[in-house]
C-alpha cells in the first residue's frame, strides 16, 4: 500500500510581483512551486527527496501536511486527501514533521517544547530517543547551537511512534558523528516498518539510508528511481594531483566529464568503468588523488538536464539565488 501518492499535483502563485515566493517564474510573472507530480511512497519505504534549494522541495512537504492547497492535482497522506481538513488531522495523529525551520520558541527549555508535544500526539518513545540524541532540555532554546535544536527536533518528531515521518533537510546542521548516528536510527526505523520521506540536497546522505530518490527541478520532477541507479548515473567527483601540469584537454578520456584545471590539480566528474580510469592515471605522475560524491546540481547537469523529454529550465546559481527562496 502507499503512505503517500501525488497525481498532477500541482502548486502556482499566481503574479509573484517582486516578493521571494519558491518556484520558478514563468514570462508572465507567475511563480510555479510545484508541477505536476505524480509519484507513490510506499508503506515501510525510506524516499529521499533531492534537489538543490528553491527546487520545491518545501512547498511540496508543505502541500502534503495541508499548509498550502494545491492549484490542481491531488495527494493522500495515510489514506487521507490534502483537501479533507477533517481527515488530514485525524492523519497528523499518525505522522511526525520535521521541517526546515524548526521555529521553536526561544524563550522556553527544551523540556517545555516536548511537554507541549506530548500533550497534543504523545511521547511513548521520548526517553529512549532522548538516550539517543540527548538535547540538553534544561536550557532555552536560544542557548541551543543549531545541532542541539536539530536533536531536539528530531526527538518531537519521533517520540509518539509514528507510522509517518516527514522530514525537511534532517541533517542540517548536525556534526558528521551525529549525521551518522541518525543515520543508523533511520535504519533501525526502516527495520520496524515506519515510512520516512525527507528532502535533502545531500547526494551521500540519500545514499546511505534510502530505498529510492525522487528528483526534483525546478518543481518538476525528473527522476524516480532506486538508488543503485542513482548513483550509477551520478559517476563520482575526481580531483587529481599530477606532478607535471597537463592541459585538461590532453587529459580528457572516456568516462570524464567537465576536465578543468582547479589550482595545481585537475578535477572532474567520471562515469566510466573504475579499472580505465586506473589504467588511465597510470599513465602519469600522479602526486594525490580524491574521489567523491559529485555534487547534486552535476548529477542534474549531466544527466538530467537533457534526455528523451523536454529539458526543464535552468538558470544560474546567481539568478536562482536572487528570485528563489529555499523551497
Amino acid at each position: 500500500m502507499s503512505a503517500i501518492e501525488l497525481e498532477g499535483l500541482t502548486k502556482r502563485y499566481g503574479d509573484g510581483g517582486s516578493l521571494r515566493l519558491p518556484g520558478r517564474r514563468t514570462g508572465s510573472g507567475e511563480v510555479v512551486g510545484i508541477d505536476d507530480l505524480s509519484f507513490t511512497v510506499a508503506e515501510g519505504e525510506v524516499f529521499g527527496f533531492l534537489g538543490p534549494n528553491g527546487a520545491g522541495k518545501t512547498t511540496t512537504i508543505r502541500t502534503l501536511l495541508g499548509l498550502l492547497s494545491p492549484t490542481s492535482g491531488t495527494a493522500t497522506v495515510l489514506g487521507a486527501d490534502v483537501l479533507d481538513e477533517a481527515a488530514l488531522v485525524e492523519a497528523k495523529r499518525r505522522i511526525g514533521y520535521l521541517p526546515a525551520d524548526l521555529g521553536f520558541d526561544e524563550g522556553v527549555t527544551g523540556e517545555r517544547v516536548l511537554a507541549l508535544h506530548a500533550a497534543i500526539k504523545g511521547g511513548s518513545r521520548r526517553e529512549e530517543l532522548l538516550e539517543l540524541f540527548a538535547p540538553p532540555l534544561e536550557r532555552p532554546i536560544r542557548e541551543y547551537s543549531t545541532g542541539n535544536e536539530r536533536m531536539l527536533g528530531i526527538v518531537q518528531a519521533f517520540m509518539h511512534d509514528p507510522d509517518l515521518v516527514i522530514m525537511d533537510e534532517p541533517t542540517s546542521g548536525l556534526d558528521p558523528l551525529k549525521q551518522e548516528r541518525f543515520h543508523e536510527f533511520l535504519r533501525e526505523e526502516r527495520e520496524r516498518g515506519t515510512t520516512v520521506f525527507f528532502s535533502s540536497h545531500v547526494l551521500s546522505e540519500v545514499r546511505q539510508v534510502c530505498d529510492r530518490v525522487g528528483i526534483l527541478r525546478e518543481g518538476r520532477l525528473v527522476a524516480l528511481e532506486d538508488v543503485e541507479t542513482l548513483l550509477a548515473r551520478g559517476g563520482k567527483r575526481v580531483r587529481v594531483r599530477l606532478a607535471e601540469p597537463v592541459d585538461p584537454e590532453a587529459f580528457a578520456t572516456d568516462g570524464t566529464i567537465d576536465v578543468r584545471r582547479v589550482g595545481d590539480s585537475l578535477s572532474f566528474t567520471y562515469a566510466g568503468e573504475y579499472n580505465a580510469l586506473l589504467s588511465h592515471l597510470a599513465d602519469y605522475d600522479v602526486v594525490d588523488v580524491e574521489i567523491g560524491e559529485p555534487p547534486l546540481e552535476d548529477v542534474f547537469m549531466h544527466y538530467y538536464g537533457e534526455g528523451d523529454g523536454p529539458a526543464p529550465e535552468t538558470r544560474t546559481n546567481s539568478e536562482a539565488e536572487t528570485e528563489v527562496a529555499d523551497a
